[in-house]
Formats: structure tokens, C-alpha cells, sequence
């Protein structure tokens, strides 16, 4: 019997530092993963990620077939820059992504040197720590805005159904200007922000989303710049979502604030059905 088609990810990989302070949201995602392993199954054929940490001026794709991990950070503890996240590339669907965005005339050029940054392997180390699923990372592209790539989600929604898992990476938000280290109480406006932008989704409200610098609340001291909320138009449009009558819902995984001032939200769309006993 074939396996279900897998679902969108929006995932919140925070700061560097979540790599090695995990918080509840790292073991969330692990579990994540295994639940992920247990539908799929063998079926699972790799990740195709998009993170904020490689933009470009065009769209791109990785078509590295051993990328290294980038620490692309600095003045973090030593720890961090001693991880490796070891995952396969894979060319070939590298070239499946490429094919998928020219049928609906966006053109995406393959990259073979491209590193894997720390928003796409901080966040897979905790959703597949053994690092044994391919992955391959997808550009944003610089000036795009939230129509555009849910356009780009959307193109490569067939992926779903051949055992791929389309994945967004950012955070739910991200003020950095306001990350002062130690653990504070989370401050009122990342959870008003981050539970409009919930409801929205629950509702199946895809304008108010596309319009979220108008409509939500804090939109501006969330996200100074968009690069980090972006992504999550990528899950959106890979997941289904606003493309039918009936609202794709999403099933959170987890709503941690961190340091404050970032909140961790995690979600897949649709929701995993039951695994069979």
C-alpha cells in the first residue's frame, strides 16, 4: 500500500546556539522525525529545505552531492563549531526541484558548492540527528515577497506524494536587535504576534497571511526585516494550503519561546495521520 503523501514544515531554528541548548522544542522535533520515519518508511526519499541563510539574487539550488556544514556564525561557544551534520546531497533531485519551478516558469540554477548554512542543519540535526536522509537546500530569492514564494512552495507540492518532505526554515520571530542572552519571560509581543499569525492559519486565511505586515500585530518589531518569516510562505504552498475549499490545517509541534524574545513555533500541514499499529 503506498504511503500517504508527507507533509509541509515550517520549522523555527531560533539561533545557532538552539545546535547545543535545545530547549523543549529539539526533543520536540526528534519526535517529530521518528513519526515522520514511521509514515514514510523506506519510502523517504529525501529534504528539500529552504533557509534564510543562503539568499540569492536569482533562484537557486544545491546540487552538491557531499555539502559540508557551514558554521556561518560568529562569537558563539566553541562547542557549536565542532558540529558536523554529515547528510548525503542529492543531484538527482536536485534536478527533479530545477524541473518542477521551470513547469511554472521559474528558473532555478544548480549550485554544487553550496555548504549546508546553520538554518537548514541546525534545525535537521534535531528532526533527523542520525543525519541518513538526503537533503538539498533551495535559495530565497533576495527581494522576493511572501506571494512569490508561496508560488515557489506550491511548484513543488507534487513532491509530497514522491516521498519528499518540503521544508521551510526560519523563525516564527525575530528580533535580534532585542537578544540580550538568559532566559526571560516571553515578551507580550512575540506570543500576540506569533498566535495571530496561529489563527490565521487555523482558519485558512491565506490574505491576511500574504498581508501579515499590515494585519498582524507587532508585525514590524517581529520581523525587522522578512527574511526569517518568509519561509514559512514556502511550507505554506508546499503544504496545500489556501489551494482548496476545505482549510489545510496545521498540527503544531511545538509554541517555545526562547531567550524572550524568539519564538520557536513549529508546524507540519497537513497534519500526519495516525501510524497503523
Amino acid at each position: 500500500m503506498p504511503s500517504p503523501p508527507l507533509p509541509a514544515l515550517f520549522l523555527s531554528h531560533g539561533a545557532p546556539l538552539f545546535a547545543i541548548d535545545a530547549g523543549e522544542s529539539g526533543p520536540a522535533l526528534t519526535g517529530l522525525g521518528r513519526r515522520l520515519k514511521e509514515t514514510a518508511g523506506a519510502a523517504l526519499r529525501g529534504v528539500v529545505i529552504m533557509s534564510p541563510h543562503w539568499m540569492a539574487r536569482t533562484p537557486a539550488v544545491m546540487s552538491n552531492p557531499k555539502p559540508a556544514t557551514w558554521h556561518d556564525f560568529g562569537g558563539f561557544p566553541q562547542a557549536l563549531y565542532a558540529l558536523e551534520y554529515p547528510a548525503p546531497g542529492a543531484p538527482e533531485l536536485a534536478a527533479e526541484v530545477a524541473d518542477l519551478l521551470r513547469e511554472q516558469g521559474i528558473e532555478a540554477q544548480p549550485d554544487a558548492k553550496r555548504p549546508y548554512d546553520h538554518g537548514a542543519w541546525v534545525p535537521l540535526m534535531h528532526l533527523f540527528p542520525e543525519a541518513d536522509v538526503p537533503v538539498i537546500e533551495l535559495a530565497l530569492p533576495a527581494g522576493w515577497g511572501p506571494g512569490q514564494v508561496y508560488a515557489m512552495g506550491q511548484a513543488l507540492r507534487p513532491l509530497r506524494e514522491r516521498g519528499v518532505l518540503v521544508v521551510g526554515t526560519g523563525s516564527m520571530t525575530h528580533n535580534l536587535s532585542e537578544f540580550f542572552g538568559g532566559e526571560r519571560e516571553p515578551a507580550p509581543y512575540v506570543v500576540e504576534f506569533s498566535r495571530w499569525v496561529e489563527a490565521a492559519i487555523q482558519r485558512g486565511d491565506l490574505p491576511a497571511l500574504l498581508d501579515y505586515r499590515r494585519q498582524a500585530p507587532a508585525a514590524q518589531r517581529a520581523h525587522p526585516s522578512d527574511d526569517h518569516f518568509l519561509p514559512l510562505f514556502f511550507a505554506l504552498g508546499a503544504g496545500g494550503f489556501g489551494a482548496g475549499e476545505v482549510p489545510v490545517r496545521a498540527e503544531y509541534v511545538t509554541k517555545e519561546v526562547m531567550y524572550g524574545i524568539l519564538a520557536m513555533d513549529s508546524f507540519m500541514l497537513p497534519a500526519l495521520p495516525p501510524v497503523a499499529a
